[in-house]
């Protein structure tokens, strides 16, 4: 028998499965990120409404993991057509992919969440909390990032 008549017909729903889980859970930890930063800068901002701007880096940050899912998302969908014989392997590295840029887009978005709320409002008392702020959250973007490069390992060897 062939490769493509042991290829199972429903091979692909992994794939989908994929896409759904990169761009949920990454939207889902950007959205986190986002309302609990914003939480912050509105309280900031009923105090000191000049420091804004500079507060507006976590919601920034929060922003970058849903796209770190959509990167993930628009190469997995490009590697599928209409009529494929798909393997399952390779419709499970495509979960892989997905969830491991996901998940760690809802623990990177968590984190940038809690450490942008209340980094703003030490910022807004202490000016020179802000750099100590600006580092946690790159570290917290760094777990997006660290998904994302396993997801596009797991996306290469499909």
């Amino acid at each position: 028998m062939a490769d493509s008549e042991l290829a199972p017909k429903f091979a692909p729903f992994f794939s989908f499965a994929g896409i759904a889980a990169a761009m949920i859970f990454g939207s889902a930890g950007a959205a986190y990120g986002t309302a609990k930063s914003g939480i912050g800068i509105a309280g900031v901002g009923t105090y000191r409404a000049d420091l804004i701007m500079k507060s507006l880096i976590p919601v920034v940050m929060s922003g970058i993991i849903a796209v770190y899912g959509l990167v993930i998302a628009v190469l997995i969908a490009g590697s599928m057509g209409p009529i494929t014989n798909m393997s399952l392997y390779t419709g499970f590295m495509h979960l892989a992919a997905g969830m491991s840029v996901g998940l760690t887009g809802v623990a990177a978005g968590y984190t940038i969440g809690v450490v942008g709320d209340a980094g703003v409002r030490a910022y807004m008392q202490q000016s020179r909390v802000y750099v100590g702020m600006i580092l946690i959250l790159i570290f917290g973007e760094v777990l997006g990032l660290y998904g994302l490069i396993v997801g596009l390992i797991l996306n290469s060897k499909s």
